[in-house]
């Protein structure tokens, strides 16, 4: 007994080797293009993440969604986005809506098996208290509630550092007809400022100098995070603000890439998860984690990004808008160097993540996404999708089996394996397929509906009676959301 004490005392790392479920770390990327990585066919060094790609997995055919908010509830609910979140397009400032705080997230299936959990970054899924991470399963948050754009533009949030800041909405102007949504939220010059949460508290108004130093924040946070909680079973949720527009890469950062601010900030997303990485390497916990990096849609073109051999960009449901780049990181459970074809999905996490940490909380949920750990662990790419379908928003616009894809509209067919582009459409040649996809997008209609959010499967939104900005333009924080009622 002695010597299995002092074997304990010696070897930390033996300790973390003998917990029974992984540790999780899952870093979302905020609007980063299929081809902005190296591992993907990137144009900037990206060291650590070809590192991570060398020592474990790509997933070439993975999907999120087209836009932030839908991916991010696909992300969380382990459910296609319409079901969970039916909403035409994304979340603004002020949302009377948002993930209803029934629906059971990966958060909570992971608590329900003893993990810590945690948030540090982009939530998007609402912005009231009733919808933020602490409420949704997470001990802990830190980040902006949404987009770094939704935010006053006299204060940064609508135009890159090489710009200079416009006067306009520097009162809180009530901005064009149309800005002001009884749903979704506030759009254009009648958003508030931006509001940097810890936990429950609004601690900072985020303007142009601030937003800056979001990325290294965002990261000393986790890597102290995952000092803190190395003695137990850990769920932490990384969605950065990065790279999305505007783009503030740190100033260390700006120019380095010689090509542009898009690319400066990639370069500082690819010392981010090198800070990760090293961290769970130095704390003996890299053989226990695992780790995934995504992006939450397909590149923004017009902004930089680049979606290369795909077509299309953020917003669509051609590849190029919603297969994103992925990354799984697992030393001796991962095969290293490795690769899949398989067709994943972000709804796929929660169900993977809940199977590895063997939670009993998953028995009673109804899902989209499925396990595909087996993927993961290289024991078969058949536990990928045999179908999935695109929606943008209400509408069912594409549904893909194996290497074929139908877009319904325009009745357009594409072998993926042979055609990546989407280039060359052969509906005319392969009737039969095309009629065999055109009936599981009926039996996905007869579920979720098309163009419309009235359907049998899709659930409610959450709601609240009378959302406010959680600080409004004359630097009130809401009342009743700090314990300390303060101007910012």
């Amino acid at each position: 007994m002695r010597l299995l004490t002092l074997l304990f005392s010696l070897c930390p790392w033996l300790l973390a080797s003998l917990h029974a479920a992984p540790n999780f770390v899952l870093i979302n990327i905020d609007d980063l293009g299929y081809a902005d990585i190296g591992p993907f066919g990137g144009k900037v060094p990206t060291p650590h993440l070809d590192r991570m790609a060398k020592e474990g997995m790509k997933l070439t055919s993975h999907y999120a969604a087209p836009v932030c908010s839908p991916s991010r509830a696909a992300m969380m609910s382990g459910c296609y986005p319409k079901r969970v979140l039916p909403i035409p397009g994304v979340l603004f400032p002020s949302a009377a809506v948002g993930l209803n705080p029934d629906t059971t997230t990966v958060a909570e299936v992971l608590q329900a098996a003893g993990y810590a959990t945690a948030c540090i970054g982009k939530w998007h899924l609402g912005d009231q208290p009733e919808f933020l991470p602490t409420a949704q399963g997470f001990e802990h948050y830190y980040g902006i509630p949404y987009s770094n754009d939704m935010g006053m533009a006299s204060e940064g949030s609508k135009s890159n550092p090489d710009q200079p800041l416009p006067k306009e909405n520097a009162k809180g102007k009530a901005g064009k007809k149309g800005d002001t949504e009884p749903e979704t939220g506030l759009k254009g010059n009648a958003q508030p400022p931006l509001p940097l949460i810890d936990d429950q508290n609004v601690i900072e108004r985020v303007k142009a100098a601030e937003q800056h130093t979001f990325t290294r924040r965002y990261t000393e946070r986790a890597v102290k995070y995952i000092r803190e909680n190395r003695e137990k079973p850990f769920f932490l949720y990384l969605p950065h603000n990065a790279v999305h527009f505007p783009m503030y890469p740190h100033t260390d950062y700006i120019g380095k890439s010689g090509l542009s601010l898009q690319k400066d900030w990639a370069m500082e997303v690819d010392w981010s998860v090198g800070q990760v990485l090293d961290t769970l390497r130095e704390l003996k916990l890299d053989s226990n984690t695992l780790v995934i990096f995504t992006s939450d849609n397909g590149g923004p073109v017009n902004q930089g990004a680049d979606n290369t051999p795909l077509r299309g960009a953020k917003g669509s449901t051609l590849e190029g808008g919603i297969r994103v780049c992925t990354l799984a990181w697992w030393p001796g459970s991962v095969p290293a160097g490795s690769q899949t074809k398989a067709i994943t999905a972000h709804m796929d996490w929660l169900p993977t993540f809940g199977n590895l940490a063997e939670s009993k909380k998953l028995g009673e949920l109804k899902l989209d996404g499925k396990d595909i750990s087996p993927v993961l662990l290289g024991k078969g790419a058949a536990a990928g999708h045999e179908v999935f379908h695109y929606y943008r928003g209400f509408d069912l616009q594409a549904v893909r089996s194996g290497p074929w894809k139908l877009h319904l509209a325009q009745n357009e067919l594409y072998n993926l394996d042979d055609d990546l582009g989407e280039a060359n459409n052969v509906a005319a040649k392969h009737a039969d397929i095309v009629a065999k996809l055109q009936k599981h997008a009926e039996t996905m209609r007869a579920d979720l509906g098309d163009k419309t959010k009235d359907a049998p499967g899709v659930r409610e939104l959450g709601r609240v009676a009378n959302p406010q900005p959680l600080i409004a333009p004359d630097g009130t924080v809401r009342e009743g959301f700090n314990k300390i009622a303060k101007k910012l």
